[in-house]
């Protein structure tokens, strides 16, 4: 077999054609390239390329202190700014062995819910967009500003909140804000039948997604997928409920950890709907505890110059998009002598090898947008 790469022009019958997707296609979540084998419209091979986003995170990690890392820790995924923070200052407390006061564990708690149902609205609304639906994208940005307008008021950011402090948070929360909050849950709730409608009960939206891209539970183990992307597939493995950390252990009653066998494209965006709702429950769970706890400090003080004691640690938590790792290794100064990061889009674009193979063209697009990746999260 010989492989032709087309530029422009065409190829003989006989040859297969290398098409490159990408790196600057409108169909991929940021700067991600596929290099795909094609016998006339199926995939016969297909690899992702990246890297062109690369910022050397992990290599300026150890020019940074303790409290500079937070806000480089805060971008790779940047749907998910609330949850990068919590990982890597929950490393840092673990090597102090600092202890938390109750309120920051909540509200710490509460804000990574919310953060959860801001990054899934964005998926929610962006994969029937590129299916061809545009409405729902609309509804999802709706959504997403009610609970902006609270993250915002709290923190101060949009994005990239830079809210978690080493030992709580910044500082307390406004009066009030618990309340507005809780509004904002509530109306958010009210709409999400809107996906059930729309986007589910589409015929079209099921036609493009049922048996589309299955990936294997042995697939999963394999690649290491993590998050919605795995219980679509039947592997129910939630940080939140195995290996409980901030409050959760206290909220076992309400979570809800959402799991498919099918493992198809349909199985995924479900799993993430149903986990949206579960994060709004959560949310008011943490509002109710929050309600009940005695006035108390938020944070820890801290000396001038902060220093890890010698020694290395791993903390993982459940990042909307799957787990979220950071190994810190300290050499007992104020920078890390190394934190490798372990993020969940890593490992999760790798199952395109395995699930493009066999597919068509047209069903690319579909299972690419299913996988629910940030690319910053890729290339770190």
């Amino acid at each position: 077999m010989t492989e032709t790469t087309i530029g422009i022009g065409g190829a003989a019958e006989s040859t297969d054609m290398v098409l490159n997707i990408g790196p600057q296609h409108p169909s991929t979540h940021g700067v991600l390239r596929l290099r795909i084998v094609l016998d006339g419209e199926r995939v016969q091979h297909a690899e992702p390329v990246i890297g062109y986003m690369h910022r050397g995170a992990e290599k300026l990690f150890e020019a940074r202190d303790y409290r500079q890392i937070v806000m480089l820790a805060n971008r790779h995924d940047w749907l998910s700014a609330f949850s990068n923070e919590l990982g890597v200052v929950m490393a840092v407390e673990r090597m102090l062995g600092m202890e938390v006061p109750e309120r920051a564990v909540w509200t710490r708690t509460l804000l990574a819910e919310l953060n959860r149902v801001l990054n899934h609205l964005m998926f929610l609304g962006s994969y029937p967009l590129e299916l061809g639906g545009i409405t729902p994208v609309f509804h999802a940005f709706r959504e997403r500003e009610e609970l902006q307008a609270v993250m915002e008021e709290v923190s101060g950011g949009r994005m990239h909140y830079m809210f978690n402090r080493v030992g709580g948070l910044k500082e307390d929360i406004p009066a009030g804000w618990t309340g507005r909050v809780r509004d904002a849950v509530a109306s958010v709730r009210s709409r999400m039948d809107v996906y059930e409608n729309l986007v589910l009960g589409n015929e079209i939206f099921r036609g493009r997604t049922r048996d589309v891209g299955v990936l294997s539970a042995e697939a999963v183990h394999a690649y290491g997928v993590s998050g919605p992307i795995a219980r679509a597939s039947g592997v129910d493995f939630d940080l939140r409920r195995d290996e409980p950390y901030l409050a959760y252990g206290e909220l076992r009653d309400t979570l809800k950890v959402v799991t498919r066998t099918e493992g198809d494209c349909l199985a995924r965006f479900e799993c993430l709907l149903e986990q949206t709702l579960n994060s709004l429950d959560l949310a008011d769970a943490c509002l109710d505890r929050m309600a009940d706890l005695a006035p108390g400090p938020i944070n820890q003080r801290l000396p001038k110059v902060l220093k890890a004691p010698e020694g290395h640690t791993y903390a993982w938590t459940e990042n909307p998009l799957g787990v979220n790792g950071y190994y810190l290794v300290s050499k007992g100064e104020k920078t890390p002598y190394r934190l490798k990061l372990r993020s969940a889009s890593f490992n999760n674009i790798q199952a395109l090898t395995e699930l493009l193979p066999g597919t068509l063209v047209a069903d690319m697009v579909a299972i690419l947008g299913s996988l629910f990746f940030v690319v910053g999260d890729i290339d770190k």
